[in-house]
């Protein structure tokens, strides 16, 4: 089987593609595109648990960790102990963090309008029922 014959292959190099669009609009920000992935999965006001931001992502939480250093940096977020539970961190943004967000969430919305625009409403359910079924095999794989 050559590799365009793939789901996998295609999957991939259609979320690179995706990426790389991201990545050149956070580079513009003077951030990276995780860092505007990690800026959407903060809770703007109640901030966010530290151990509850990787798995959102799908990272290793080693990953996260450098991330989030690079992002306190950078001044876009601050760790203070949770209030609730001493032994864990929430994460906040900054004011500087809450701008990056709003771009970054902005580059979202727009992508997908104009992802939207190219395709019918047919594709896109046909779309988010096919994906539902990759969910569903990758589920029974992983059992």
């Amino acid at each position: 089987m050559r590799k365009e014959e793939t789901i996998d292959y295609h999957i991939k190099s259609c979320w690179h593609s995706i990426s790389r669009i991201y990545n050149q609009k956070a580079q513009i920000e003077g951030i990276t595109g995780s860092m505007g992935f990690v800026l959407i999965n903060i809770n703007s006001s109640e901030g966010t648990a530290a151990t509850k931001i990787a798995p959102m992502m799908g990272l290793e939480s080693r990953s996260l960790t450098r991330i989030l250093k690079a992002m306190e940096q950078k001044q876009l977020i601050e760790k203070h102990p949770d209030t609730k539970d001493g032994r864990s961190v929430r994460i906040f943004l900054t004011p500087a963090g809450r701008e990056k967000k709003m771009v970054a969430v902005k580059t979202i919305k727009e992508f997908n309008e104009k992802i939207r625009d190219a395709l019918t409403d047919e594709e896109i359910n046909s779309f988010f029922r096919l994906f539902e079924k990759i969910h569903s095999v990758i589920e029974k794989i992983e059992k």
